[in-house]
């Protein structure tokens, strides 16, 4: 089945830099996209970033634009998101999302606090 299982988030101070990583598998990754979305008590569920199968395209939300990095790594079947200029507002879990046959699927998600 799919699973999908995030990691590499922790406690960062802000301007600090984190790498959540997402490891998937159960479809065949190489050929779905793959995005980043973090949910907050008050704000819920906000998407963050997104790229295509082939990696070749990448998509972020204005709040995030210019700081993260979406990244995938076909051969590995893992995703990647690159965290910098952190501010205390990116503090969530984040989950990476795919959606195989018309269905979602998410992982566990990684907590990721900013704080200092």
């Amino acid at each position: 089945q799919v699973l999908l299982v995030e990691s590499g988030g922790g406690l960062a101070q802000p301007g600090g830099s984190l790498r959540l990583s997402c490891a998937a598998s159960g479809f065949d990754f190489s050929n779905y996209a793959m995005t980043w979305a973090r949910q907050t008590p008050g704000k819920g569920l906000e998407w963050v970033s997104g790229i295509f199968a082939d990696g070749r395209d990448t998509f972020y939300s204005d709040s995030v634009k210019g700081r993260f990095t979406i990244s995938r790594d076909n051969a590995k079947n893992m995703v990647y998101l690159q965290m910098s200029s952190l501010k205390t507002e990116d503090t969530a879990v984040y989950v990476c999302r795919t959606n195989v046959g018309g269905t979602d699927y998410r992982g566990q998600g990684t907590q990721v606090t900013v704080s200092s």
